[in-house]
């Protein structure tokens, strides 16, 4: 057990919970607090939606997150809102009073979590005031499903919530004083079962020595699940969402390239200025990686070392000629992305490592990067395939070719051998029509749930197709934004 402080809708509240606890296990079962629902119990459905403050520049600011494979410890000294908490001397909030005057509910599970996402967005435009897109309004509700009501209402609630005169609750800017928060997390040195939350890089390297055996965790986004869909203990957890070092972005030059130091703890959210500013397509890809709830809150890092085949960042940053900075307490190194991943889920990491951060090679002049995921949905879904394909073209013929696939190997993995067949070659059918033979030098994918063998193998030639068609028709090039309708 660990004592976690933090505030519950403006109302300090200080509870003692073993480290595996979920936010929504803690609300519903510790602090009587059912208004917060669990459906999928996985991130996917958006029931359990809350809200998440942390003072920035004097003020709060909330972001949601799925309750249920949040780690409750996480709200150390934060403010979490329910929607229990909304209303202020009987009056509602304008995201309530909308979902009521729009009928925007019919059996209430999904309510909610509608609400908390509503508010939310609710709070964004309140404090930086700009046009409410169809865009911006989807990519707030993309993480809540509705079964009975349909989306129609939900929609009109949340373009007419704005028109709602509304005070803000006494305790909307509320923070814990630092007298209520000298409770800290156990470490590993206390208990068997501990949860640590380290400040600093060298303090997480030090827990990293000291207990190799536990889990770092970061979002949550994915090792969670373990928690909630297989029911495995978590009890001994190095959070890393608060070292200083992994959340920075930093300009730099890396053997005579200029680029960016990106920490390990950087969440998709926060990312994605960077990649919209530099790299259109990665960005792109973030608003299909999964919903708003976990936009907030996976990390670029945790994408990496999770080692999944089918992750979505490793295949682009392995076109994009990313490196990656490993720590510990004898120090750093560094690694080419493609010599991290050795195997289905293995990696070069040592016990006592931790990724603290990841290069990414500002684009040259005249570079270009097109990503495609295939997916049986468009939006919030595993990928069954995912192409990366970074090159330029100099006076017609491709320079600088690089490609990379998720879903295709047991690691994300380059395509060398397509490489080398488009690489120098004018842009022509006969050369793409070589690469896409190349690729069966390079990858035998295996078939599971998401596409057979056959299916995959296909695919990905046939993005080779699609690279082709896009290079010599270049502006009939389309591709649909994740919320196209």
């Amino acid at each position: 057990m660990a004592t976690i402080a933090f505030l519950l809708n403006g109302t300090p509240q200080r509870c003692d919970v073993s480290p595996d606890t979920s936010i929504l296990t803690l609300l519903r079962e510790h602090l009587a607090q059912t208004g917060t629902k669990e459906g999928c119990a996985s991130g996917d459905c958006g029931a359990c939606t809350v809200a998440i403050g942390e003072s920035t520049t004097g003020t709060q600011r909330y972001t949601s997150a799925n309750a249920c494979i949040t780690p409750a410890h996480q709200l150390q000294g934060r403010h979490l809102v329910t929607v229990e908490g909304l209303s202020e001397k009987g009056h509602l909030h304008p995201a309530q009073q909308a979902m009521i005057e729009y009928h925007g509910s019919q059996c209430g599970f999904c309510t909610p979590g509608i609400v908390m996402s509503l508010f939310t967005l609710h709070n964004d435009l309140t404090q930086r005031p700009s046009p409410l897109t169809p865009e911006r309004l989807e990519a707030a509700l993309g993480g809540n499903l509705c079964r009975c009501t349909g989306y129609r209402p939900i929609r009109d609630a949340a373009l007419s919530m704005n028109a709602i005169p509304y005070q803000r609750p006494q305790w909307f800017d509320a923070t814990l004083p630092d007298s209520e928060i000298d409770t800290q997390p156990s470490d590993s040195s206390q208990t068997v079962a501990f949860f640590a939350q380290p400040a600093s890089l060298a303090e997480l390297a030090q827990l990293r020595q000291s207990s190799p055996q536990a889990r770092l965790v970061a979002g949550g986004t994915d090792l969670w699940l373990e928690s909630t869909q297989r029911l495995a203990p978590l009890d001994q957890l190095i959070d890393v969402s608060r070292v200083a070092e992994l959340l920075t972005i930093e300009e730099a030059q890396l053997e005579n390239q200029t680029g960016w130091w990106i920490g390990a703890g950087m969440t998709y959210t926060q990312l994605e200025p960077l990649f919209e500013a530099h790299f259109p397509s990665f960005a792109h890809l973030l608003h299909r990686l999964g919903s708003q709830q976990i936009r907030n809150r996976g990390t670029l890092g945790g994408n990496i070392a999770n080692a999944s085949p089918i992750g979505d960042t490793p295949p682009v940053l392995l076109a994009l000629g990313a490196q990656v900075e490993l720590a510990s307490v004898t120090g750093k190194r560094r690694l080419a992305l493609e010599d991290f991943f050795l195997d289905y889920k293995k990696t070069a990491l040592a016990a006592d490592e931790v990724i603290s951060r990841i290069f990414v090679p500002q684009p040259v002049e005249g570079s270009q990067l097109r990503v495609w995921k295939l997916s049986k949905r468009r939006e919030d879904d595993i990928s069954a395939l995912l192409g990366a394909f970074s090159y330029r073209v100099e006076q017609g013929v491709l320079r600088d070719v690089r490609i990379a696939f998720g879903g295709m190997a047991a690691t994300p993995k380059r395509a060398l051998a397509a490489e080398a067949a488009l690489e120098g070659s004018a842009i022509t059918r006969e050369a793409f029509r070589a690469a896409q033979q190349a690729l069966d030098n390079d990858f035998q994918p295996m078939s599971d749930v998401r596409g057979s063998q056959q299916y995959r193998q296909q695919a990905a030639k046939n993005l080779f197709e699609r690279l082709y068609l896009s290079l010599s028709a270049s502006d009939h090039e389309v591709m649909l934004h994740a919320y196209a309708h």
